[in-house]
C-alpha cells in the first residue's frame, strides 16, 4: 500500500506545499488543488508530486448535490461534475464526494430522509448522471460510506454498485464511517476482512482511522480518532489491507488539523507497518 494522506500545515505556493509534502513521507496525497485552481499552480503541484514519486489518489467534491435550496444543489452538481472531468483529465482515480441529503442540518446531516426508498432511487440516478455527463475514462466517481448515509454497509455499496451499473462507478473505503453500531465496534477487524473481501476489487483510494466506543455510557457512543487513540488493532487491519489490496493502494490518513497530528499518526502507523513486514 501507499500510506498517506492530507498534506498539512500553513503554505501559500506549491514550493511551500513541496517542503511540507518531502517531510511527511507521504507517498500519496488529496489533491490539493481544485478546478478553480490556476491551471499553472495546480501544474506546479503535479509536478512536485512525479518529482517525489507521489501518488495524487483522490480530488474531493465534498458538496451536496441534494440541497435543499435548487440554486446551492446545481452548484454542487455542476462542482462534482467539473471535479471528476479534471480527475479525469489529469490521471487521478477517484473523485469522490458523499452521496448527499435533503436534510436542512447541514451538507453531510443525519437526517431520516437519508434511508428512504426515495432517497436510494435520488442517489442512483445522481450518480449516473453525473457520470453520464463527464464521461470519464480514467477517473472514477465515488461515494465515501457515512455513518447515517448511504451507502453505510459493505452489502448496501455492492447493491448500490450493481444499480448504478456504470464502469466508472467504483467504491471509496472508510471502515471507520461504517463502524456505526455496537457490533462493529466489538468486532472490528471481522468488519473490516468483510469490507476488504466484498469490496477490495473495486476501491480506488481508503482512509485509515481510529475508532473508539464509550461502553460504560448508555446510550451508545462512538468516535472516530487519530491511529492509536481509539481501540483498533492496525497490526491486523494494516494486514487485511496489504493482503487484500494492490501493493500501489493508496490509503490515505485524514481528519487531522496540524502538521505534527498527521506525523504522529504516519509515525504509529509505519512503526507498527515495520514491526509486521509491511511495506507502505
Amino acid at each position: 500500500m501507499l500510506l498517506g494522506g492530507t498534506v498539512a500545515g500553513e503554505f501559500h505556493s506549491p514550493e511551500v506545499w513541496e517542503k511540507l509534502l518531502v517531510r511527511s513521507r507521504f507517498r500519496a496525497v488529496t489533491a490539493p488543488f481544485s478546478m478553480h485552481t490556476p491551471r499553472k499552480e495546480t501544474e506546479a503541484y503535479r509536478a512536485a508530486c512525479e518529482r517525489h514519486g507521489v501518488v495524487i489518489a483522490e480530488i474531493g467534491v465534498w458538496k451536496n448535490i441534494f440541497d435543499p435550496d435548487p440554486a446551492a444543489a446545481a452548484e454542487a452538481r455542476a462542482y462534482a461534475e467539473g471535479q471528476l472531468a479534471l480527475a479525469d483529465e489529469l490521471g487521478i482515480p477517484c473523485c469522490v464526494n458523499i452521496a448527499g441529503t435533503a436534510g436542512a442540518a447541514g451538507w453531510d446531516a443525519a437526517d431520516p430522509s437519508n434511508f428512504t426508498d426515495e432517497t436510494y432511487e435520488k442517489i442512483v440516478l445522481s450518480v449516473r448522471e453525473i457520470i453520464d455527463r463527464v464521461a470519464p475514462r480514467r477517473a472514477f466517481y465515488c461515494l465515501e460510506p457515512m455513518p447515517w448515509m448511504i451507502p453505510d454497509s459493505p452489502d448496501i455499496y455492492l447493491q448500490l454498485i450493481r444499480d448504478v451499473d456504470r464502469p466508472q462507478f467504483a467504491a471509496h473505503m472508510d471502515f471507520v464511517n461504517m463502524i456505526n453500531c455496537p457490533r462493529r465496534s466489538l468486532a472490528p477487524v471481522k468488519f473490516v476482512e468483510e469490507c476488504i473481501a466484498k469490496l477490495g476489487p473495486m476501491i480506488k483510494s481508503t482512509h485509515i482511522k481510529d475508532s473508539r466506543m464509550h461502553p460504560t455510557r448508555l446510550t451508545t457512543i462512538l468516535e472516530e480518532c487519530s491511529p492509536g487513540e481509539g481501540t483498533l488493532d492496525f497490526a491486523e487491519i494494516l494486514r487485511i489491507l496489504d493482503e487484500g489490496l494492490p501493493a500501489d493502494a493508496p490509503v490515505l490518513l485524514e481528519h487531522m488539523t496540524t502538521f505534527e497530528e498527521y506525523e504522529k499518526a504516519y509515525d504509529y502507523l509505519a512503526e507498527i507497518a515495520g514491526k509486521n513486514g509491511i511495506s507502505i
